[in-house]
């Protein structure tokens, strides 16, 4: 046979045989009231006399193991008659069932009470759900049509919001194959639900939905659903253009309210946030809409070589979170800025993380932003029950990225181009055609964009690749801010947590280049007296530090393990950064300053 026509004929027996196969699931929730659901998943058609069905270990957006497979139990199969199936667990969440023929049914009970971005909660009152942490799956069928209904008691006249394609039966949801059905959250509930349309330049309009769990009236509800519409305009206008969204519109999923845990994650074509308080409304909760949404963009198309395709089986390592994490965090503030929603005066504190981030944490002082990266694996939401050395050897790469992402900008901007500017070429060049990228690839946009091919290649040998220092003052100093020492002059000796009782315990990890690091103390010793006057507590110690100066040598008394010991403190300044306009501090505001600071801070849509 013609070697083209046999792989057609291939591929066509492939399809067909994809096609004919099927997976469906039934949520039933007879146990609300103890975080209970009854979940059954049918396999139609299948060829395969054996099926692995397993629960994930990592979840789209967590980057760490997670043990989702703890929380199902009950677990049985069945065939098309409901004669039991051989079923063998072959690891604590991997379960082989056998004698298939063509059908076969797993049923079991899903505990899930930790609602937030990564797990599941189901309660009598609303029921959380992300996919990972609730859906068996099967290994072998990772291609096939996924169909999800929901019985939803019907005394409960609940709402459901996903970005599941919604069919002719209102609980009924499909998904074309395992890494969407993982990518899609689930909100059911009293939800408030408001939707918003947006012009798309070039393609048809774009639709949102807002769908909250909160308690509040409608006009405050809808005073909020403008805010985060005002956030999606001003994203738009750094891209030019909104993705194409699947199934035609973008699902803002938001639980705002005391009974959830802080979290938000991003997904393909919709975002599940929880925010742990009462809703108010508040200009506060609109950082984290606008990072994830964000992401729309910056992970979810724009997409790392290392995420892609997602792995459900492990943590899944990347080189690139300072840029898919880290530059979202860093539009996540300046949108929220841009919208009008903070003064420059309240974003020079947002300035001020980022800058101390970089600046004065050993992390950024000792890694690059890569390898920062790469400890997600261990970082992201991962649980150990051992004490680590993360202070001294991690930054976090969303602030750090976030750092980057300002000297760039800043970088730019100098030179007349913008960091919007360049996000929108790699929207360009990998995005919207959907290229998956590296980090040299991002270094080639940025010389393709800059047309500068030392420039680029000397900011990421730098920043990127490497972790020098960067000198934010002349840079900021071009939008009329002020980089200055919060504490100058001031005695330090570290910035630690403290336990206070009988004596003052150190709660966490000293610093390398703190004088307590240097004079041999660590988390877990007591301080008793320092330069011969005891120290009870944290303020009596802080009030204490205030009668010497930088340079001062004094003596440290401690007990490790129960034996008092005797150092001594080579007292240095407080190195804490501080952002500042300045009109603040009184300094001249030129004409240019102005409009650099306008033409970076202010709103972008029409």
């Amino acid at each position: 046979m013609n070697r083209k026509l046999y792989y057609l004929c291939t591929l066509l027996a492939v399809s067909h045989l994809s096609d004919a196969q099927k997976i469906s699931y039934e949520l039933s929730f007879p146990n609300l009231v103890h975080h209970e659901a009854s979940i059954a998943v049918t396999v139609t058609d299948a060829p395969q006399k054996e099926l692995t069905f397993r629960m994930s270990r990592s979840s789209p957006g967590r980057y760490a193991t997670h043990e989702f497979g703890k929380n199902i139990y009950q677990v049985s199969a069945s065939d098309k008659s409901g004669a039991k199936l051989p079923i063998e667990r072959v690891d604590g969440d991997v379960y082989k069932i056998s004698g298939i023929n063509g059908f076969a049914k797993v049923q079991y009970t899903l505990y899930a009470n930790h609602p937030d971005g990564t797990y599941a909660g189901i309660d009598q009152n609303s029921i959380h759900l992300n996919s990972p942490a609730t859906f068996l799956w099967v290994k072998e069928l990772q291609k096939a049509p996924i169909e999800v209904k929901f019985n939803v008691p019907q005394d409960k006249k609940w709402t459901i919001a996903t970005q599941l394609k919604i069919t002719k039966d209102a609980q009924v949801f499909t998904a074309p194959d395992l890494q969407y059905l993982m990518d899609s959250p689930i909100k059911i509930g009293k939800l408030i639900v408001k939707e918003w349309t947006l012009d798309n330049p070039g393609q048809k309009k774009s639709q949102f939905r807002l769908a909250m769990e909160i308690t509040a009236n409608d006009s405050l509800a809808t005073g909020f659903a403008s805010k985060v519409k005002r956030i999606t305009q001003e994203a738009q206008a750094v891209f030019s253009e909104f993705p194409a969204f699947d199934p035609g519109y973008y699902t803002f999923l938001a639980s705002i309210n005391p009974y959830v845990k802080g979290d938000g994650m991003e997904h393909r074509n919709s975002t599940m946030i929880s925010i742990p308080t009462t809703f108010n409304a508040s200009n506060n909760l609109l950082d984290v809409f606008a990072h994830e949404f964000f992401h729309t963009w910056n992970v979810e198309r724009i997409r790392p070589k290392t995420l892609e395709p997602f792995n459900f089986e492990k943590s899944n390592m990347s080189f690139e979170l300072w840029f898919a994490e880290g530059f979202t965090q860093y539009y996540g503030g300046l949108l929220v800025e841009r919208s009008g929603f903070e003064s420059p005066e309240e974003y020079c504190q947002t300035l001020t993380a980022l800058v101390n981030s970089k600046e004065n944490t050993v992390g950024a002082k000792r890694i690059s932003p890569m390898e920062a990266s790469n400890q997600a694996v261990f970082v992201d939401a991962g649980v150990a029950v051992d004490k680590t050395n993360y202070p001294n050897t991690y930054t976090s790469y969303y602030p750090y990225g976030g750092a980057i992402a300002l000297a760039l900008d800043l970088e730019l901007r100098r030179e007349g181009l913008t960091l919007d500017d360049f996000m929108k070429a790699v929207w360009q060049k990998h995005g919207k055609p959907e290229i998956a990228y590296n980090v040299p690839d991002l270094q080639a946009v940025l010389e393709t964009y800059s047309k500068d091919k030392a420039f680029a290649a000397d900011f990421f040998k730098k920043y990127v690749f490497g972790h020098e220092s960067i000198n934010y003052a002349p840079l900021l100093q071009m939008a009329g801010m002020r980089v200055k020492r919060r504490f100058e002059g001031q005695a330090w000796i570290g910035e630690l947590r403290y336990k206070e009782g009988a004596e003052l315990t150190i709660a966490s990890n000293t610093i390398i280049g703190t004088p307590l690091y240097d004079a041999g103390l660590d988390i877990d010793d007591q301080i008793l007296k320092i330069d011969g006057k005891t120290v009870g507590s944290e303020a009596a110690m802080l009030a204490l530090l205030k009668s010497y100066k930088p340079g001062e040598k004094v003596s440290i008394d401690y007990t490790h393990r129960g034996e008092v010991k005797l150092g001594m403190l080579t007292l240095i300044e407080n190195p804490r950064l501080w952002v500042e306009l300045n009109e603040t501090a009184n300094l001249p505001v030129t004409e240019e300053m102005k409009k650099f600071r306008k033409d970076w801070l202010d709103g972008k849509s029409k």
